[in-house]
């Protein structure tokens, strides 16, 4: 490319970033770090109705977390007003806006009109051709105006879309719309052109949702006698259903994934696939996805998501991920699941950490099943399986567990090596094979009769409380 690519991400502070819109911010930032180009953070706030301010840090945390920083920005388009003024004056100085003075009661008479007749309710260009009466006589009745665009009153507009390709919209089917309301602020599509031209964005890479703005859009880049960007509209993500995704579907959030344990390379990565492809390959690497991001390779149809792969993406990066880290991320989940307090969280060794990483990452998909046996490694108050106790506990392994207990409590060090060697040496003296007891045993220790190994279960729990647990089974 000959000129620098400069993109941008746009959302409006009015819901928390969803995965839809963590997708297209990816998109930007994979097409700007692919070109050397740059990634603009902008938020179109001039909805003062839905706009809700304490979600823009939440916004700035999700994308931090995901690791997608921008470049230039965050702009806000509710600091921009002077800007927005200052072009609508230039279009209504040449000619090509005007001043439109219909009262919202007017208008929506006129509407209610179009469509009793079933007609698409456009506006009829009444303030098109205002005689200087006319518009005196308005301005005397303290009547404030709008601003419109003229719009040539035929013709087709062909958007070639860098996803979906060749689309068409007849100029019939639009009106001199709105670029300024009469209370001076400005309408989206006009903030939007204005905020890209003076951004100097090169290509829109946004949601689909906004290619029937396109067309209104770039009639003000012609009015503007701007080049037009090159844009690519994203198809929607929707749940298996193939209805739109909502939060009855689960999560949606890109917060409410960090919170259940995903990891920020797994979302990431399953974002990317999600309508972008190359090959057969599911996996990337940060760098990988750079490299081989392709808007050629965005399909144009709507994109299905699935926890499920979500989930088996976050598995393969827990077990492949350094286990250092994954055990200092397991210290707030310790929290967030009442296993201990912040306090006691931060108490615990890392060493202890790195050993339950990497005992039970193998079967773990979130972080928050990662740090789950924490509640029997770390404390004594665990639940036990129903019926567990009943079937396992019995009396004559009591016994077993009781003496297993004594021949625990001389083992030095307390190590895996040391406790299977005890363990059955024990059961040797007593006739007996580990499976006769290795249920009862987990079970007594962690109230459950599935987990990870025997012994470097034991290790993780600790010499006082294995022989407590033991002890304490061998009395029922």
């Amino acid at each position: 490319m000959t000129r620098t690519v400069r993109v941008r991400f746009a959302p409006s502070p009015t819901g928390e970033l969803h995965v839809g819109g963590a997708r297209t911010a990816l998109f930007n930032w994979l097409f700007a770090r692919k070109h050397q180009g740059v990634f603009i953070l902008r938020f179109e706030d001039t909805d003062i109705e839905r706009n809700r301010p304490e979600l823009i840090e939440p916004i700035l945390e999700s994308l931090r977390w995901l690791g997608l920083l921008w470049d230039e920005g965050p702009y806000f388009q509710s600091q921009r007003f002077s800007i927005y003024h200052e072009w609508a004056d230039r279009l209504l100085n040449e000619g090509k806006a005007y001043k439109c003075y219909c009262t919202p009661e007017e208008l929506e008479q006129k509407r209610q009109r179009a469509l009793a007749a079933k007609q698409k309710p456009l506006y009829d260009g009444r303030c098109r051709h205002l005689s200087s009466q006319d518009e005196e006589r308005f301005v005397r009745e303290g009547r404030q105006p709008a601003l419109r665009l003229k719009i040539p009153e035929s013709g087709t507009i062909i958007v070639n879309d860098a996803i979906r390709g060749r689309v068409e919209f007849d100029l019939a089917e639009l009106d001199d719309f709105i670029i300024l309301r009469s209370d001076g602020r400005p309408t989206y599509n006009f903030a939007v052109v204005v905020d890209d031209i003076t951004m100097g964005i090169t290509h829109v890479i946004r949601a689909d949702e906004h290619l029937n703005n396109t067309p209104k859009q770039m009639l003000l880049y012609q009015a503007f006698g701007h080049p037009l960007p090159i844009f690519a509209h994203v198809p929607m993500v929707l749940a298996k259903d193939r209805s739109k995704l909502s939060k009855r579907h689960g999560a949606t959030a890109v917060l409410e994934f960090r919170d259940r344990g995903v990891l920020p390379e797994a979302l990431v990565n399953y974002l990317a696939r999600l309508g972008w492809s190359h090959g057969d390959q599911e996996i990337f690497s940060r760098e990988e996805l750079i490299e081989n991001f392709s808007l050629d390779a965005v399909h144009p149809s709507a994109a299905i998501f699935d926890e499920e792969k979500l989930l088996w993406l976050n598995q393969h990066y827990l077990k492949a991920s350094d286990p250092k880290r994954l055990g200092e991320l397991l210290r707030p989940f310790l929290v967030k699941l009442g296993i201990l307090s912040e306090a006691e969280a931060r108490a615990v060794p890392s060493e202890k950490l790195v050993q339950m990483v990497m005992i039970f990452r193998e079967r773990a998909k979130t972080l928050a099943e990662l740090a789950e046996p924490a509640r029997y490694l770390l404390t004594d108050d665990f639940p036990y399986e129903p019926g567990a106790v009943q079937k396992f506990l019995t009396e004559e392994r009591a016994v077993l567990l009781r003496g297993l207990a004594e021949a625990l409590a001389a083992v030095e060090p307390f190590t895996v090596t040391e406790i299977e060697r005890a363990t059955r040496a024990y059961l040797d003296s007593q006739g007996k094979a580990l499976k006769e007891i290795a249920q009862p045993c987990r079970v007594a220790l962690t109230g459950r009769t599935t987990g990870a190994g025997l012994f470097e279960t034991m290790e993780l729990i600790g010499r006082e409380r294995v022989i407590a647990r033991l002890r304490r089974a061998g009395a029922h």
